[in-house]
């Protein structure tokens, strides 16, 4: 039975998986930890949700006959709008990510992947969420707005209030045969956000310079994808994620550069999952930020993505949540109302590059 619009603030399509995590030497690898696209950007939401808003965040957990009880207690620790799937006919989807110089990273699933779509929302409240955040081909990234926005109208027999749709692209198809169907993508999303590489990589364009990415060629690219329209009515944005760089936000008539949160090296431990904490603490801040929703919202927003995803790269796996002596929730033992604070004073006095 369809529930009541505005339970859920985010809903990610990412998928669930179970990680396993090989540095290079002589770093020990970490295994059977929560991972995927899916967990580290219900993370980011997650981040900003203290109780009782936590239940506005939503996602999906397929649990195959291998599932082990401690990772459902953690899930449960969270307090999300989780929606728990029981799979026992399959293995969890599980994947191993290897890591070596120079920031590279290797990944490779290691049982058959389940992947989410818009029938998994039917029937269930996540199909009213405000936003969704999709992880996916330009082609896919159209069916599944079509889907959805069909979905909730049949659901309701009615021509149902439009969410907003956040779109990372998937790593493997930014790629210049790619970039027509791309634009076509850009029409149907509110939020478009790939790293500097992924956007290089549809115009077949190196966006590296010598320390630091091309800033100027990253700007560039960004305008085109503006200059042919984003979104139903065109007014979308741009939010391309640079790593240590941190990242350009961009809409009609406005662009600008934020830093990433961390700024020393040894601050990141694992940058796994780094850019998907960022789009989930992105779209709740579209959702949410000064008490109004839409895109206005959207450097305030990318602030809380960079927020998210500070948190989200300082450890292996996910962060640590737990409580102040005065019951406050804490992330890696930080009020997240405190790093948000000490980044914008921070922001004041940052050079645009």
């Amino acid at each position: 039975m369809a529930q009541e619009a505005g339970a859920i603030d985010f809903c990610t399509l990412g998928m669930f998986i179970i990680d396993e995590i090989e540095f290079a030497p002589p770093k020990p690898p970490v295994k059977d930890i929560v991972g995927g696209a899916g967990s580290y950007s219900a993370l980011g939401a997650r981040i900003f949700s203290p109780p009782p808003r936590s239940k506005q965040v939503g996602w999906i957990v397929d649990c195959g006959s291998d599932f082990p009880p401690n990772l459902r207690d953690y899930i449960a620790s969270w307090e999300t709008g989780v929606l728990m799937r029981e799979t026992p006919d399959r293995l969890t989807t599980r994947g191993w990510n290897g890591y070596g110089e120079n920031e590279h990273r290797a990944f490779r699933y290691t049982t058959p992947k389940l992947r989410l779509d818009h029938n998994a929302l039917a029937n269930t409240q996540l199909l009213w969420s405000k936003s969704f955040h999709l992880i996916c081909s330009p082609l896919r990234c159209i069916d599944l707005v079509q889907n959805i926005v069909a979905l909730r109208n049949q659901e309701r027999n009615t021509q149902s209030s439009r969410p907003l749709f956040v779109w990372e692209p998937v790593p493997d198809l930014c790629v210049p045969e790619e970039l027509d169907q791309c634009f076509q993508a850009l029409k149907h999303v509110d939020c478009v956000s790939p790293n500097h590489a992924e956007l290089g990589g549809f115009f077949g364009t190196d966006t590296n310079g010598k320390d630091h990415v091309d800033h100027r060629s990253i700007e560039r690219l960004c305008d085109q994808w503006l200059q042919s329209g984003i979104g139903v009515n065109g007014q979308g944005g741009v939010v391309v994620r640079c790593g240590k760089d941190g990242c350009l936000v961009a809409r009609p008539g406005f662009r600008k550069w934020l830093p990433a949160y961390h700024q020393l090296a040894e601050k990141v431990v694992d940058p796994t999952g780094g850019g998907n904490g960022f789009l989930g603490g992105l779209a709740v801040g579209l959702i949410r930020a000064d008490d109004t929703s839409g895109l206005n919202n959207f450097d305030e927003a990318a602030i809380w993505g960079s927020v998210s995803a500070g948190f989200a790269i300082e450890q292996v796996g996910m962060p640590t949540l737990s409580h102040s002596p005065q019951g406050e929730e804490t992330w890696n033992g930080v009020r997240v109302e405190d790093r948000l604070s000490e980044f914008k004073e921070r922001l004041g006095r940052y050079v645009q590059p």
